[in-house]
């Protein structure tokens, strides 16, 4: 029985620790970026800002419902946090827009798909929302936004809940 109890334990001490780097600390000014990445572990990104700072990519949680992207600046102390997958951040995505600029506003896709006769590449991303839907960006050939908007998700579609007997 004490073996099943620290078994118990253990395993929730490792769930605690994993959900503990989920996010970026509630204030992060003045950490360091080695601080974060101990925290957080390594982005899945790094882009160099203005002014000699950078950017840490963090897509995080059941499918990528968030995306953190931490702000270090030119000495190395985290400056600035934001979960940038909201409708405010979708609204920026315009037609003829790139996909780097996408990339920049938003982060790595979620999900992607091709488009049939190479017609270009669909990104999707999940995120937090009272209603099951994603956003989506269709990019072209030449890597520029077609158009973007609301869709929902294959795991939201009734036919995709249906049960066997």
């Amino acid at each position: 029985m004490r073996a099943a109890a620290a078994c118990c334990l253990a395993s929730l001490a490792v769930v605690l620790t994993a959900c503990s780097g989920y996010a970026p600390p509630a204030s992060v000014s003045g950490a360091s970026a080695d601080q974060i990445v101990a925290r957080m572990g390594p982005p899945e990104t790094r882009r160099t800002l203005d002014g000699g700072g950078t950017r840490l990519e963090y897509p995080r949680g059941p499918y990528g419902l968030h995306t953190w992207f931490v702000d270090v600046d030119a000495t190395g102390r985290a400056v600035r946090t934001e979960q940038v997958l909201t409708e405010q951040n979708f609204a920026q995505i315009n037609p003829e827009m790139s996909a780097d600029a996408v990339r920049r506003r938003l982060g790595r896709a979620g999900e992607v798909q091709g488009l049939g006769r190479a017609r270009g590449e669909i990104w999707s991303y999940r995120y937090e929302n009272p209603f099951c839907r994603w956003f989506q960006v269709e990019l072209t050939q030449e890597g520029t936004v077609r158009g973007a908007g609301y869709g929902e998700p294959p795991e939201c579609r009734r036919d995709s809940m249906t049960f066997a007997p």
